[in-house]
């Protein structure tokens, strides 16, 4: 496995005691990859917020985000931040003072070197939204224009676009409308179209080059596997930030992503025998146990050129 030898990443994301999720799911896969990681919490809680006794903790307001970044501009410890990474965020002010974030890293002198990878957080297909639906049209109209990596699920991408993906077509006029936003990497993941079939899943990924005015369109089919999980998009975005940076290449980024993920899931399922396949309780990531896969994922699973 290549390593990146230069470039911190900052990443804003929740916190959780005990799991798997946000930056507990994005630090240790980008350490693993070669990239020093700072992580600041958006939120701080026990556990996750899907358990039925339900969880405590704090949660970071936008002053106090403005704080923790005056704190590291003033200490200089912000110069060599080469990527920015953004997951769950539940309010609308705590999104805008992101945005103030962003300013600051874009305003250093090296400050056009910055990658700012955003995971649009809104919600799932058959849970609706996670978040106050006010954050749609924040994401739409100041954050995502400032993202040049952009990995919404399928539910996220129809309610930033304001279609429904039924078709491939649909998909592609779906990419072009983020990729007109702004970021040049459009990441769709979680799709099922309605000619796919119900055991597999699909991800697209669509780079724009705009100087060549050209986009490709990869997308990679993986088997859907039983049970439910958490922290998945948060694993994705995280490897998807560091395979994308250290080459530059969609179908073999998309495939060493992909093939990991599905690769931890299957360890994930096979080191939790006690949770019954139909059970509302989803499964924690077993990351530490798939340290090795993180480091040298199987690659089994294709990514194929979508004209």
């Amino acid at each position: 496995m290549e390593s990146c030898s230069s470039g911190r990443v900052l990443s804003i994301q929740s916190h959780v005691v005990s799991g798997y999720v946000g930056n507990k799911a994005a630090v240790f896969p980008l350490q693993l990859l070669g990239f020093d990681v700072d992580p600041i919490n958006s939120v701080h809680f026990s556990n996750h917020t899907g358990f039925p006794n339900g969880f405590e903790g704090d949660v970071l307001q936008g002053d106090q985000l403005r704080a923790i970044m005056k704190g590291l501009e003033r200490n200089d410890l912000l110069s060599d931040v080469e990527h920015l990474l953004t997951g769950y965020i539940g309010s609308a002010s705590f999104l805008s003072a992101v945005l103030d974030v962003l300013q600051i890293l874009r305003n250093r002198p090296n400050g056009k070197r910055l990658r700012y990878v955003c995971d649009p957080v809104l919600g799932d297909v058959g849970s609706g939204f996670y978040v106050p639906q006010e954050l749609v049209q924040l994401f739409r109209d100041k954050v995502i224009p400032e993202a040049n990596v952009v990995t919404p699920n399928q539910f996220e991408a129809e309610q930033l676009t304001g279609m429904t993906l039924n078709s491939v077509d649909d998909v592609k006029v779906a990419c072009k409308a983020l990729h007109d936003i702004g970021p040049s990497l459009v990441v769709i993941t979680s799709v099922l179209l309605k000619d796919d079939k119900d055991d597999t899943i699909s991800v697209y990924a669509s780079k724009r080059d705009e100087e060549k005015d050209t986009t490709e369109l990869w997308c990679i089919q993986c088997p859907q596997l039983p049970g439910r999980y958490t922290g998945t998009g948060d694993l994705l975005s995280s490897l998807l930030l560091g395979h994308s940076a250290i080459e530059n290449n969609i179908p073999k980024t998309l495939e060493v992503v992909m093939n990991t993920m599905s690769a931890v899931i299957k360890r994930t399922l096979e080191l939790s025998p006690d949770i019954p396949l139909d059970s509302d309780h989803p499964r924690e990531l077993r990351l530490i146990q798939c340290k090795a896969i993180i480091e040298n994922p199987p690659i089994e699973l294709k990514a194929q050129r979508i004209e």
